[in-house]
């Protein structure tokens, strides 16, 4: 690969890993292990003497250093009202964002843990306690700078990106593009009845990004933080069927509404939300298909039976955005 072609992680080699850790004043001691992060590169750093470290480096052009400090300091406003959060370490200016070479990165204190049990009604009591403290603080003040997630943002521009690009297989292209028209009318159609708050949210609440220690939770990995309703924190915790979901949800909120109120009117947007992540997650493998970790790691994307089965998958979500909404409590 030329150095006109080679993507900006093609040199972030483990030499440059170690000088950039240790360019913040610690002494590495070689003992680098990559961790499982794709969209930026994260890696535990051996220290001389001293508990490995977190070194997360972020994708090239992806935020600007305005986005990435305004994710930090929400982070760091949690850690402050100790919320269980793994925030990015302070140096001795009090700085959380560095650079090295090109690269901008943050460094965090090694947390050990194991995802919460969606099946353990305790996990969801706990975790709907600890998403109403984080969304009390986060209608406080909104975001100056992140985005936030919209039906343009996540729906139609990703759309419009795989064709354009041809990513959708010529015998697929006619079926994916009638059905995606159709789902993003009726996205709109939603969006255009509801009027929800948007405040500070974590923005991407799933298990992955849950580190379960000590009977409670640890929330890392605040990279897609964003403007969105609270439901965006919430939907993510339910699976299963109708019924599940529905006892689900009722622990979720029960947790919740012991420290921030939540608005009813926003379980009208579950399969809404579901259905946008749906269609980005599509686009996002598709833009990073030239970092060569992508297809290594994502062998089954980008083959006709793969997208045979995402036109199955959004199919099945259009009939889910008919459905009726769930509810908890009997007063929801």
């Amino acid at each position: 690969m030329s150095s006109d072609t080679q993507h900006p992680y093609e040199r972030l080699t483990p030499d440059r890993v170690m000088d950039a850790v240790e360019s913040q004043g610690y002494l590495c001691d070689a003992r680098n292990l990559a961790l499982n992060s794709y969209e930026n590169r994260v890696y535990q750093v051996g220290i001389e003497d001293g508990t490995p470290i977190i070194a997360k480096f972020y994708r090239p052009e992806r935020w600007s250093r305005e986005q990435i400090l305004e994710e930090h300091s929400f982070s760091l406003e949690l850690q402050d009202m100790e919320f269980p959060i793994v925030a990015p370490m302070q140096n001795e200016n009090q700085e959380t964002l560095h650079e090295f070479d090109g690269f901008q990165f943050a460094l965090f204190k090694r947390m050990g843990g194991y995802p919460p049990e969606l099946d353990n009604l305790d996990h969801l009591l706990i975790l709907g306690r600890c998403m109403g403290r984080l969304h009390k603080l986060g209608s406080a003040v909104p975001f100056q700078h992140r985005p936030e997630i919209s039906l343009q943002r996540y729906g139609t521009d990703n759309v419009s990106w795989l064709l354009e690009n041809d990513f959708i297989p010529a015998a697929l292209r006619e079926a994916y593009e009638t059905l995606t028209r159709d789902i993003l009318d009726r996205l709109a159609r939603i969006e255009a009845n509801y009027n929800p708050e948007f405040i500070r949210v974590h923005g991407d609440a799933h298990v992955g990004n849950i580190l379960w220690r000590d009977d409670n939770p640890h929330f890392v990995d605040f990279d897609d933080t964003c403007m969105a309703p609270a439901i965006q924190d919430l939907w993510m915790f339910l699976s299963g069927d109708r019924a599940s979901q529905t006892t689900q949800l009722a622990e979720l909120l029960e947790g919740y509404e012991e420290f921030n109120e939540f608005d009813p009117i926003e379980l009208n947007l579950i399969e809404y939300f579901r259905t946008l992540r749906l269609i980005n997650y599509s686009g996002w493998l598709a833009k990073r298909w030239q970092d060569p970790a992508f297809p290594m790691a994502f062998t089954w994307f980008n083959t006709e039976r793969y997208w045979s089965e995402h036109i199955l998958e959004l199919r099945e979500q259009m009939a889910n955005l008919d459905e009726p909404p769930l509810s908890a409590f009997g007063n929801l």
